[in-house]
């Protein structure tokens, strides 16, 4: 009975195991509309963070990795003119958003421009992305801005003596343990951190002031950390045109000289469950806006610097 118990256990895992490997197999796909030359969207979808980024079981998306790839297929393919990048992100890492931005100019040094589409949210590292391609499109209520750089930090030493914790730690430099929970910082730390903000900060307006073509030191009034909706934006100099992802495709089309509809090429992950349903992902303003939320309360003793 046991041994028919372990296989039978055994057969449900090999089974689950390769429904799984169906759902997530990565691929591209492709959505035609029209004949003639094409053009390519790249999505970039939740928070953007390196390496493979939020890998789920039906959706994979703001991985540099990912959008890399799809970067590089674009450019690589001498039948795509131009690219459409669809922002739908609150922000994320400064290096993760400082990679793909240089992609998007490699991308552009190439000769294929690109246009940005904003959705519900394209603020901090979702406009640093933007401020590296051609031109900008918004909806009016677009939230965007939050220029600028911060590092989370949450100082629980006085809990810790409530519920008698203590924590000790032997280290290699005074240093190590800085933006540990468990202890102040000095004042010596406080100045490397904020040089560390400060630096990264400098960095972002200087990607703004030459992708938009802007004075720094009209960035910086606008770079304080605010956000705006499109129509805002536009008033300031941050966005190009009000309008949906569609107004921005016939744009990158009149750009490059396509005439009529072009072809669409969509970069993307391809799960079992899309192919059979058609399903689009699709993320909510309001989530995304909790998400915000609950990242800017949240603390990590190894904290990754955020463009916000």
């Amino acid at each position: 009975m046991f041994k028919r118990s372990v296989v039978l256990f055994l057969a449900l895992l090999i089974g689950i195991s390769m429904i799984a490997a169906l759902f997530i197999t990565p691929g591209f796909k492709q959505k035609k509309m029209g004949g003639g030359d094409k053009l390519a969207i790249i999505y970039v979808e939740g928070m953007i963070i390196g390496g493979r980024g939020q890998v789920g079981l039906f959706s994979e998306g703001g991985g540099t990795d990912h959008l890399i790839r799809q970067l590089h297929a674009a450019r690589d393919d001498e039948s795509v003119k131009a690219v459409v990048l669809r922002i739908n992100s609150p922000g994320g890492t400064v290096p993760a958003s400082q990679e793909v931005g240089e992609e998007l100019k490699k991308l552009r040094a190439a000769g294929k421009p690109v246009i940005t589409s904003m959705a519900d949210m394209a603020a901090s590292g979702g406009y640093w992305l933007a401020a590296c391609t051609d031109k900008i499109y918004a909806n009016p209520s677009t939230i965007t801005g939050s220029l600028g750089v911060y590092m989370p930090y949450s100082n629980w030493e006085e809990l810790y003596k409530k519920i008698g914790v203590r924590q000790e730690k032997i280290k290699s430099g005074p240093h190590k343990d800085i933006l540990s929970p468990d202890r102040q910082l000095t004042p010596e730390e406080r100045a490397i951190i904020q040089d560390m903000v400060d630096d990264m900060y400098n960095q972002f307006i200087d990607v703004i002031a030459e992708g938009r073509h802007l004075d720094p030191a009209k960035v910086r009034q606008l770079a304080d950390g605010r956000i705006y909706t499109g129509r805002q934006a536009k008033e300031v100099g941050l966005v190009d045109e009000l309008g949906n992802m569609y107004d921005a495709i016939d744009g990158a089309a009149a750009l490059v000289g396509i005439q009529g509809k072009p072809e669409i090429v969509e970069y993307g992950k391809v799960s079992a469950i899309e192919a059979l349903l058609g399903a689009q992902n699709s993320v909510n303003s309001d989530q995304l806006i909790l998400q915000r939320l609950k990242e800017m309360l949240s603390a990590s003793p190894s904290a990754m610097p955020q463009s916000n």
